[in-house]
């Protein structure tokens, strides 16, 4: 429980270091920003597939495949419905990025609520990597989230200097999202432990919610503003350590 713990923190401590990070490089380029985004990418990939998804295969018996079919249908689903009702990253900041952004405040905060509340299934997915028994997965899938949340983190901080929003109001609303990912790592790990029979669907289901944030929203947003190339190797780079990382831990 300590190490959950410790980890939930650790990844929602994320967006608040991509915050900062914010704050140090406010004018970073784009396309230092898409290459970051498109590594975590590749990183979120192998989490997803080599931590949750083929796990849940193993844990789901004779009806593996069907459960973590279905599984992974239902959190991209749940996920689309989310995405519905509160747009996210690249269809609330379009392709005129801050400007877009900075027409007026309550477009902001609409963009920062909408990160908090697609943080929630990202820490959910962490925590229920945590049910599998299997620490080191459980890390990777963790460390994965993590490092999409910096570049998350970074591109809160521009959008809401530039609409007027002070330092430290700024600072607070990026932690906040942080807050959201550690809540959803607790449930994730809570209700999988509760109940180990819903363990197969559990993995799915959070690997369905990340691969479609990595499809819907951070390839898009990678790929939009002419640094396709770039951000493709960063994304295989990214799947590639983790795909080493796994083997070697075993």
């Amino acid at each position: 429980m300590k190490l959950v713990l410790l980890t939930a923190l650790g990844v929602g401590a994320s967006t608040v270091f991509g915050a900062l990070i914010g704050f140090i490089f406010k004018k970073a380029s784009r396309k230092f920003s898409d290459i970051v985004l498109s590594f975590a990418a590749g990183v979120m990939l192998a989490a997803a597939v080599l931590g949750l998804i083929l796990p849940s295969v193993e844990y789901g018996g004779k009806f593996g495949i069907v459960i973590t079919v279905l599984g992974i249908f239902i959190g991209a689903v749940c996920l689309n419905l989310v995405d519905k009702l509160v747009p996210h990253l690249h269809r609330l900041m379009g392709t005129d990025g801050e400007a877009h952004l900075n027409k007026n405040l309550n477009r902001v905060l609409l963009f920062v609520l909408a990160i908090a509340i697609h943080n929630l299934p990202e820490g959910i997915a962490a925590g229920v990597g945590f049910g599998s028994g299997n620490t080191s997965q459980a890390l990777m899938i963790a460390g994965g989230i993590a490092l999409q949340n910096i570049p998350e983190g970074m591109v809160i901080i521009a959008p809401m200097l530039a609409a007027g929003v002070s330092p430290r109001k700024t600072f607070v609303c990026a932690m906040l999202t942080g807050v959201v990912e550690v809540v959803g790592t607790l449930l994730g790990y809570f209700a999988v432990s509760v109940s180990t029979a819903i363990l197969p669907f559990a993995l799915a289901f959070a690997g369905g919610t990340m691969l479609y944030v990595i499809s819907d929203e951070m390839i898009p947003e990678t790929h939009a503003h002419g640094h396709q190339r770039g951000a493709t190797y960063a994304l295989l780079i990214g799947f590639c350590v983790m795909l080493v990382s796994d083997i070697l831990l075993g």
